[in-house]
């Protein structure tokens, strides 16, 4: 993997087109052995809608595709270009490519060709509040993949608190993946045998950001004084530090409370923790990163009180990113009332989904780069699991689907609304997230060397979500009924046509684990900002001891 990585990078070096073709032409025996590694041809048959996980047959695809006449779009730039990809990697981008007939040739004439998204929040296969998420690490990828995100970043969760057994339990669980994802690791309680494991994360097993969770009081909270030992390390590994912004002892109140007035349906759940709880968190997570100038990472930025905190931090110049959820983007929080059990705890989640004008203040925020990245915290439990709090709203699980949705309602609410363009679109939904995490350019990107992670958007065609034909496993969808433009017609994935003409070939075991590198551009200047700080104290004072 170093010598392909050091290939890559000796690629995207070379602006001259010709200097591009001649490297190509002395380096491509060596790439394409290294690719061929990576790829499996008979690990991808046609799954149907059913996701079924029998084996697949040989296949005698080639490896190679070309796509034609398509607006190609990066986040920097968006021109008419046509794509080579061969055995998994983007070979050239550039007009007129000519090919020979052993090469698969899409037309993406009058559409645009980007990079696959990629969702930084996910929980696939999470044991959580007595059950564990419908959707696994391959009803989940596949949803995906028909929704035009290539990789995703799921959340580890440590086991008794440790972070290798933790680890060891989600790397099985993601042995049945179909598209290509990375680990994120929580941090649960503290001692030195976290401290020793979280080097180990970073330095061995390509884990570059730890999450400190300050709600969910009694299992997954921790307090300030662990949030400040996580941040000091994170600080000293180059990992970046998240987290859950809610006031847990305040929610908790806020539980008891709605108790004490009968308020036990979903509602409660809304009711109890209001976006005070988060605008408090949040801000008290950014001053606490601030003390110790370490970069932050907000997950799920769900209201208004929330989003200025973060404006606010920015604005001063500290390095914290937003992350808004397309639920919390395109929803309001109405259905929680509605008289159907069923229908109202589908949309329970935390933070929990507002009332209107949250959205769009969001909207606004992330249209002005206030919110830098869309993730979905796609949690999906089904219409049983919710029911096992039909009686406390405290035992609905917490979570809704996205992963499958996030493409086209990004879309659609940003980009044909006119709040966003198409290679801001590019950014939010892939390329920054690729930046933070420091997988770019090898994701996030169409460039020569990029992985060959490739969707087709027709911007003419139009989408209507329904439980009924989407591919996760869940029997609800929160965004049962919307209809929107912009259709993912073709998923490349790894170099291979996943998605077409409504058409999913998926096959369990094909997904890779992208391994993820410290010291993202975010980490850039802190040293220079501490010293600058060390040299303002004007300190220690040197006193003269007073003589009797």
């Amino acid at each position: 993997m170093a010598v392909k990585g050091f290939l890559l990078v000796k690629l995207r070096l070379v602006e001259s087109r010709l200097g591009a073709r001649l490297l190509h032409l002395l380096l491509l025996t060596t790439l394409l052995l290294i690719s061929s590694t990576l790829s499996n041809s008979s690990q991808f048959c046609d799954a149907g809608i059913g996701l079924g996980e029998s084996g697949c047959g040989f296949s005698s695809w080639s490896g190679k595709i070309l796509i034609k006449g398509g607006t190609v779009v990066n986040a920097h730039r968006q021109e008419i270009a046509d794509v080579y990809v061969e055995n998994g990697i983007i070979l050239f981008v550039e007009p007129n490519i000519k090919v020979g007939d052993d090469v698969t040739v899409l037309d993406a004439t009058g559409k645009f060709v980007m990079p696959g998204g990629i969702d930084p929040h996910t929980h696939l296969a999470m044991e959580f509040m007595g059950t564990e998420t419908i959707d696994d690490f391959f009803s989940g990828q596949a949803a995906a993949l028909a929704g035009g995100t290539t990789m995703h970043i799921d959340f580890v969760i440590p086991v008794n608190g440790s972070l290798s057994l933790g680890l060891e339990a989600y790397k099985e669980k993601a042995k049945k993946s179909c598209m290509d994802y990375g680990f994120h690791m929580a941090i649960t309680k503290w001692d030195e045998e976290v401290s020793r494991e979280m080097e180990i994360m970073v330095k061995e097993k390509g884990i570059n950001s730890f999450k400190f969770f300050l709600a969910y009081k009694g299992s997954l909270m921790i307090n300030d004084e662990l949030l400040l030992h996580g941040l000091k390390k994170c600080k000293s590994l180059g990992a970046l530090a998240m987290v859950h912004a809610e006031n847990g002892d305040a929610v908790v109140e806020g539980q008891k409370r709605m108790i004490e007035l009968g308020i036990t349906g979903p509602e409660g759940h809304v009711l109890s923790r209001p976006p005070v709880l988060e605008g408090e968190a949040t801000a008290r997570a950014i001053r606490l990163a601030g003390f110790v100038n370490t970069p932050l990472y907000v997950v799920h930025v769900m209201s208004i009180e929330a989003m200025e905190e973060i404006a606010k931090a920015r604005k001063a110049g500290q390095r914290v990113i937003g992350e808004p959820v397309v639920s919390g983007l395109v929803l309001d929080d109405s259905a929680i009332w509605d008289h159907d059990f069923t229908t109202a705890s589908k949309y329970v989640m935390s933070p929990p989904i507002r009332a209107s004008g949250h959205d769009k203040a969001l909207q606004a925020a992330l249209s002005t780069g206030v919110l830098q990245l869309v993730g979905t915290d796609h949690c999906a439990f089904n219409s049983t699991q919710k029911a096992l709090g039909i009686d406390d709203f405290r035992k609905i699980p917490n979570g809704v689907n996205g992963l499958e949705e996030r493409m086209l309602l990004v879309w659609d609410t940003m980009v044909e609304s006119g709040q966003l363009s198409v290679t801001d679109y590019v950014r939010i939904t892939s390329t920054e997230c690729a930046k933070i995490f420091n997988i770019y350019p090898r994701k996030g990107a169409i460039l020569a060397g990029s992985d060959a992670d490739i969707i087709i958007l027709n911007p003419d065609s139009s989408f209507v979500i329904t439980a009924r034909s989407h591919h996760s496993r869940l029997d609800t969808n929160v965004y049962e009924g919307r209809r929107g433009k912009g259709e993912v017609e073709v998923t490349i994935a790894g170099g291979r046509i996943v998605w077409q003409s409504g058409e999913l070939k998926v096959a369990p075991g094909s997904g890779r684990y992208v391994e993820m590198l410290p010291f993202s551009y975010l980490f850039d200047g802190i040293d220079k900002a501490d010293a600058k700080y060390l040299s303002s104290l004007q300190a220690p004072v040197k006193r003269f001891k007073a003589t009797s």
